[in-house]
């Protein structure tokens, strides 16, 4: 806290000057220094934000002022960056912004001058090491500052890059800067990668990591999605982490699935494939407690553990739930409408639902009621799960009736193992569907009979269970909720479904997978000895 000899007024500007001193420490969190190579972030002294009377949380004018955590970076206001760096000469720089003046100084050291307009931060590099490699993506020259031993991996950051850049510019909104630089760390100073700032992001690559294990392509695209969430879209990560995070972990689902397949985007091992999304989910999923905290906790309660899974990968889960009941088209609007009315501004939760509740009815009137704030309590705020269940199937025949009737004031007799060969069977059908988790999301079920006939039912979820009925001359076959998969926060699919005669189909799956391994494995064990 700086105390003012005179308060400064409406209109009014001030000009401060701070002398600090930063201690590098051996790279550690993001910043640091290993052997000849820097990663220099989170270094100067931050500026908080002053938020007027209604912006965000603010009821009067205050200053939001946090220290570092570990989980988040600093919240900070929009501004021109004019920053010198003296350097040896030999070294390679990336930093944010554009390069406007280099000169050497005649000591063995060199002066570099770099320009940011728009910013809330201010990162950057140098190596002697750095192999820098150039190239351009329409109005975006994107730089990448290699680690020579592992240059041949450059074309991964590139690509991924590329995609990145098309995917956002078509389903968000225009990347404004001129430039990327995108860092490859040394080995032995991963702890400095995955980490973003404005126009400068690190990603990470391994020495003899095929392509089969997008590591590279992931963290690439996930840094590069922060430029948008936290870098364009100002949120106050410390408080709510899940609006960057999480919204950028939903779009880096999206980018990696329909860049490098649904199937394989993550890895792409013979036998052994899985798309980004699935393992996003399977990170909430596969959580010992899911219930441990909510999404919306402030990033430094979270204490006893589930920020990684919760605030990214539950987000991006509920966050494609909402997509997909919403529709791809429907969501893409909302994004846009939200990116463009919040870039270069600082939105909070209130802010980000109320796109929704603005833009929901106008394509789907009160199908989801008058607002989404039902969804959002209960995925955001709340802790519960959801899990829907086909608990039962079942088809029995109805017996023929046996005796004498009035029928049109004549008497008939009839007698069922007579008359069983001229009159066709008819069963009575039940399906039972049970919610288990306390989260209530509309689905459907679909129900299959043996003449491949097929009835879709909606249910609007509210209720433990429900029932459906049908007297019809062929049985059940099977029967599934959610049939198209819309509900992806459901943490439980293998209960989703029912079916007379079980498939043999997926054990022979799995069984060829296993003895395909294995045989690799003894092949290997062949040339070794």
């Amino acid at each position: 806290r700086v105390p003012l000899s005179k308060p400064v007024l409406p209109g009014q500007t001030i000009r401060l000057s701070i002398d600090f001193t930063a201690k590098l420490p051996r790279i550690f969190a993001r910043t640091g220094y290993y052997q000849n190579y820097y990663m220099i972030g989170q270094w100067f002294p931050k500026i908080g934000v002053y938020e007027a009377a209604g912006q965000r949380y603010a009821v009067k004018g205050q200053w939001n002022c946090h220290q570092f955590h570990a989980n988040t970076e600093f919240y900070a206001d929009y501004g021109v960056y004019d920053v010198d760096l003296t350097v040896p000469k030999e070294y390679v720089v990336g930093a944010t912004g554009i390069l406007v003046g280099e000169k050497d100084l005649g000591n063995g050291t060199k002066a570099a001058t770099y320009h940011a307009e728009d910013v809330h931060d201010f990162a950057w590099t140098a190596s002697a090491s750095y192999l820098e490699l150039v190239e351009q993506w329409r109005h975006v020259k994107i730089r990448v500052l290699m680690q020579p031993q592992r240059a041949h991996q450059a074309k991964r950051y590139f690509e991924s890059a590329k995609a990145g850049l098309e995917y956002f510019d078509a389903h968000v909104g225009r990347y404004p800067y001129p430039n990327l630089t995108v860092v490859d760390p040394a080995y032995g100073a991963s702890g400095a990668g995955g980490m973003e700032y404005p126009t400068l992001i690190t990603a990470g690559s391994m020495w003899g990591v095929g392509t089969s294990l997008r590591i590279a392509e992931i963290v690439t695209v996930h840094e590069f999605g922060h430029e948008y969430w936290y870098g364009l879209v100002g949120n106050n990560e410390f408080e709510e982490a899940w609006l960057d995070e999480g919204i950028n972990q939903y779009y880096e689902t999206r980018v990696m699935n329909e860049t490098y397949g649904s199937k394989s985007a993550a890895w792409d091992f013979p036998g052994f494939t899985a798309g980004d999304f699935e393992r996003t989910r399977s990170g909430y999923t596969g959580m010992r407690n899911k219930k441990i905290a909510p999404i919306a906790a402030p990033a430094w309660t979270f204490k006893a553990g589930g920020y990684g899974d919760l605030t990214y990968q539950k987000t991006a889960v509920f966050m494609t739930t909402l997509e997909r009941l919403l529709g791809r088209p429907v969501m893409d609007t909302i994004m846009k409408t939200y990116f463009e009315r919040w870039k270069f501004k600082h939105p909070c939760e209130r802010d980000f639902i109320a796109v929704f509740n603005e833009l929901v009815p106008k394509y789907h009137g009160t199908k989801f009621g008058q607002n989404l704030d039902w969804y959002f309590d209960q995925v955001l705020r709340g802790t519960d799960v959801c899990d829907y269940e086909l608990r039962s199937i079942e088809s029995k025949e109805v017996a023929s009736p046996i005796g004498t009737f009035d029928v049109g004031g004549k008497k008939v007799t009839t007698d069922a193992s007579k008359d069983s060969a001229n009159s066709g069977k008819s069963y009575d059908t039940r399906v039972v569907v049970t919610r288990l988790g306390e989260i209530k999301l509309p689905t459907s079920v679909l129900v299959h009979f043996e003449n491949g006939d097929e009835i879709r039912e909606p249910w609007d979820g509210q209720g433990r269970w429900t029932e459906f009925r049908y007297r019809r001359p062929e049985k059940i076959a099977w029967a599934i909720v959610d049939p198209d998969t819309a509900l992806v926060i459901d943490v439980n699919f293998n209960n989703n479904s029912k079916t007379m005669e079980p498939a043999r189909a997926p054990i022979w799956k799995y069984t060829i997978k296993f003895l395909f391994w294995i045989q690799n494995f003894l092949s290997l064990g062949s040339m070794i000895g």
